[in-house]
């Protein structure tokens, strides 16, 4: 069993995309960032129960149990701290909100937002495309709505 399989649905959650999948070679070496992060993450003197990990090779997802110690402002600035780190050291941008990811079939694509809509409108995505939702808040949601049709995401209004 993992961190990740025992923590709550109520587990706050964030997710930083990068535009393009980073390389298995730094996926690897990423993961191990992660991994270092997480198990020192504090709050107060208080260690965190956190999880993180890389899903589709381009997100990275971290994860707070706070029914036992919350997350504050400072653990928070430690986490974006450590995620402009990443950028900084893999020369890539995990703050964009502007650039859309999908699936296409079983490959996962990205596009910035004028794009997206353009694939709309030509139809090479409709309302059926599944796309990823990085404003989820909890684990429960990630788990069940981190992936969804466009038509029942808030990607909709952008197209």
């Amino acid at each position: 069993m993992t961190t990740y399989d025992i923590l709550p649905d109520t587990t706050r959650v964030w997710i930083y995309q990068a535009q393009t999948p980073f390389t298995e070679n730094k996926v690897s070496e990423i993961r191990q960032h992660i991994s270092n992060f997480t198990t020192s993450w504090v709050s107060h003197n208080n260690q965190l129960r956190a999880f993180g990990d890389i899903y589709h090779n381009q997100f990275i997802v971290l994860m707070v149990d706070e029914s036992l110690a919350g997350a504050s402002g400072c653990s928070i600035d430690k986490s974006v701290h450590f995620i402009k780190q990443i950028e900084q050291h893999y020369k890539v941008d995990l703050f964009d909100r502007m650039t859309f990811t999908y699936k296409d079939g079983e490959a996962v694509k990205s596009s910035p937002r004028m794009e997206f809509a353009q694939l709309y409108k030509s139809g090479k995505i409709n309302d059926a495309t599944l796309v990823f939702d990085n404003l989820v808040k909890t684990k429960g949601d990630f788990d069940a709505n981190w992936i969804k049709p466009l038509g029942e995401s808030w990607h909709k209004r952008m197209v």
